[in-house]
């Protein structure tokens, strides 16, 4: 921890060798000099006469927060002219002789002619007030800053190209941010034939290369080019098929048409890229981003360097492989040809997929061998994770199983009618089945799960994009080979994609465009962290697992025990396994009571007291910090509840709407208790593990949803389709059913084809 004006602040360790960029986003955060370029059409207001104040505070304070992490920031601004050109337009309207008129109306201000003013003498009339601006904004954050103004020749003038270096040294030595721009006032024309002949030279004709220049002079790690649109595009801005570059290379440029240059500033974004290129050449990492949008200016420079996906990042290392955008359109082109397959044609590459689980056996294992010894060696996975990574032979023959069971049973889950309408005479409307499109399946540490995802996929003709946890990589890359030989078999190796990139989870969640449904399979904590990052895409799934066993008072001897241990024993790391047991008050202190108890302590299970269970104890185990606990673990609280109205408000209170179960012989209370509890999974006198896909009898599961909306308990290829209505007719428009038309609308149900005996 470090203090500048009685501001501490953290230091991180940003050294790195300068002279070669960085070659992936994720390192952006390693940054330690930063040049922060404010194009025109971020600092000036859209009428552009006058500064973006709110903007322009919002830079600043991100400007000051990485200045107080220790890193060194510069800013190459522009704004002076716009800054200048207001003040003028001011003065002249008052030098004319219209202070009465300021007073008598604004009807004859609207008739003023204004002159057109000389971009010169607006940049000097606004260079002092606009250095006065970033001045009072940064001292709200104990920062000093300090102008340079410059000109192509400082840059020529060797002597003075060394002054100037050694300027800026030594405001950054003394924690001031340089405030550079252009000296507009007295710019001369660009020196001809100058631009891009080498890493040495690049003419200041704006503040886009002026930005490059300085960056490479002051071996800058990073470059970031903030103007009024999100990035480099493929085709200008705005036309249909334009798409955002999330990676350019150079030597790409050939593939780029350039669109006029923005509303205000000297250059366009093809100076931006020819800037932005020079710049990469010359060691600095450049990124072009949206500096206007009011959703991510609040945070677009802090984002870009904690290495998000923001903008266009310019990266002289080209991936091995595609991108995540274009894995996720070649899903999509593999999920509809998946889905035009006949089901039988489908079946079979999941019952492939289930024999190669089998018969690779020795290879998935020893793939999962060596992720167990590296999380082992690594210490970075607690017992319940390690379980969940491990594969084993029993679980592999499960897996096949489960996997035929889907084949079975998706023999008519596409294309299937489920409504037909009469609408009118030959005007006949049907409901069908189709895919959700591209689903984004994110889990940690169960590599079981990419089969059963992909098949449950390639069952309901979606197309897949899987993003597994980096501690079971070895383990889901072979298992990902074998799903794409299976689809091999029908020329659909496309549909399902393993993400091997360095893609963030958060950046993954905002490919709104091309991914249809995100389902998260692993930690409370992670499901949290997608619901909240996911933007305009849906998730499916729960956040947590609290799952009750409420033992009633009629309950069983027989069978409190059974359930009890298999609820909370039989695999205490699964979202459904139990973690509140609820005891009916009249139980206490009977022999059924210390029954459970020992069976518990039998079990190691570790028991924390709820408030009213506490209560009733002289020495109690350690009471519960939160009735609201997934312990994940050989743990469990135990709570005292009055009735079975009672269980359920606990539950509904304290519960996450998964599995809760009641254990009774009264068939009225547990009716009661069935119909009242609104969870997705209510059982009686059965184990809490029972919520799972592949013991419904759906083959497999992508995830247990608590959600209200679509789908709702264990999801299998149920949950993964949705409808499209089709309507057959014969020349008809809706003028014909109008009050005088010639036809009425019928609105008859038609009977259902029938579905597949097999």
């Amino acid at each position: 921890i470090r203090c500048w004006s009685n501001i501490p602040f953290i230091t991180v360790p940003l050294s790195r060798a300068h002279g070669k960029s960085f070659a992936h986003r994720s390192e952006l955060k390693h940054a330690k000099r930063i040049v922060v370029k404010l194009g025109s059409a971020v600092v000036t207001r859209g009428d552009e006469c006058g500064l973006a104040l709110g903007r322009l505070a919002s830079i600043v304070e991100q400007v000051s927060m990485l200045q107080n992490q220790g890193r060194e920031m510069m800013i190459v601004t522009s704004g002076a002219v716009a800054f200048g050109k207001q003040r003028l337009r001011h003065e002249i309207l008052l030098s004319q002789s219209v202070r009465q008129a300021l007073h008598s109306g604004q009807s004859q201000l609207k008739d003023m002619a204004i002159p057109v003013l000389e971009a010169r003498a607006c940049a000097a009339a606004g260079q002092s007030g606009l250095m006065a601006l970033y001045e009072a904004m940064f001292t709200q954050y104990s920062i000093c800053a300090a102008q340079i103004l410059v000109t192509n020749l400082d840059f020529h003038d060797e002597q003075k190209r060394r002054n100037l270096n050694g300027t800026l040294h030594e405001l950054l030595r003394m924690n001031i941010v340089p405030i550079i721009n252009t000296n507009d006032a007295v710019v001369p024309p660009p020196e001809p034939n100058s631009d891009l002949q080498g890493v040495n030279v690049i003419s200041v004709k704006d503040n886009d290369s002026l930005a490059a220049r300085l960056a490479v002079e002051m071996k800058t790690d990073l470059l970031i080019v903030l103007s009024d649109v999100e990035g480099l595009f493929d085709s200008p801005p705005g036309s249909d098929d334009a798409k955002l570059i999330d990676i350019f290379y150079p030597g790409d440029q050939q593939s780029v048409t350039f669109g006029t240059k923005s509303r205000v500033g000297m250059g366009g974004m093809e100076a931006k890229v020819k800037a932005a290129l020079w710049a990469l050449q010359g060691g600095t990492s450049v990124v072009i981003a949206n500096g206007t949008h009011p959703k991510i200016s609040g945070h677009v420079i802090t984002d870009i360097v904690e290495g998000k996906k923001v903008g266009t990042f310019f990266s002289e290392v080209k991936p091995a492989g595609p991108t995540v955008e274009q894995q996720a359109e070649m899903a999509r082109a593999g999920g509809r040809t998946l889905a035009a397959l006949q089901p039988e044609q489908r079946a079979e590459i999941i019952y492939r997929l289930a024999d190669l689980l089998t018969d690779q056996r020795e290879e998935i294992l020893l793939a999962n061998k060596k992720d167990l010894e590296e999380a082992e060696n690594k210490g970075r996975l607690a017992l319940p994770l390690l379980k969940r990574l491990s594969l084993s032979t029993s679980k592999l023959n499960s897996l096949a199983i489960g996997l035929r069971q889907i084949a079975a049973s998706s023999q008519d889950s596409v294309g299937r009618v489920i409504r037909r309408t009469r609408i009118a005479k030959d005007l006949d409307l049907e409901q069908v089945t189709v895919p959700i499109g591209v689903l984004l399946v994110i889990f940690e540490s169960r590599p079981d799960c990419l089969p059963q995802v992909s098949a449950l996929a390639i069952a309901s003709g979606n197309g897949l994009l899987l993003k597994g946890g980096k501690e079971a990589a070895h383990s889901n890359q072979i298992l990902h080979h074998l799903t794409q030989e299976a689809l091999s078999i029908h020329g659909v190796r496309d549909a399902v994609q393993l993400v091997n990139t360095r893609e963030e989870v958060e950046d993954l969640c905002r490919l709104d465009k091309l991914i249809d449904l995100i389902i998260p399979r692993g930690s409370s904590q992670l499901v949290r962290n997608i619901q909240k990052a996911a933007k305009g895409i849906p998730v499916m799934g729960h956040s947590e697992g609290i799952c009750h066993v409420y033992v009633d008072m009629d309950a069983s001897v027989e069978k409190v025990t059974r359930i009890i241990r298999d609820s909370k024993c039989e695999y205490p790391a699964a979202c459904n396994a139990l973690e509140t047991l609820l005891i009916h008050r009249d139980l206490l202190r009977t022999p059924l009571f210390d029954q459970i108890i020992d069976m518990l302590r039998v079990e190691q299970v570790k028991i924390h007291a709820g408030p009213r269970f506490a209560s009733y104890l002289t020495f109690s185990p350690s009471e519960v910090k939160s009735l609201r606990t997934e312990y994940g673990d050989l743990e469990c609280c135990i709570e005292v509840v009055d009735s079975v109205q009672e269980a359920v408000e606990h539950i509904h209170k304290y519960g996450s709407s998964h599995t809760d179960v009641i254990i009774t012989e009264n068939e009225k209370t547990a009716e009661f208790f069935l119909q009242h509890v609104d969870s997705a999974c209510v059982f009686w006198n059965a184990s809490t593990r029972f919520s799972d896909g592949y013991r419904f009898g759906l083959g497999a599961e992508v995830g247990i949803s608590t959600s209200r909306i679509h789908a709702r308990g264990p999801v299998g290829i149920e949950g993964l389709l949705t409808t499209k209505w089709l309507l057959r007719g014969d020349n008809h428009i809706v003028s014909d059913f109008s009050e005088h038309g010639s036809m009425k609308y019928l609105h008859e149900s038609l009977p259902l084809p029938q579905r597949n005996a097999n």
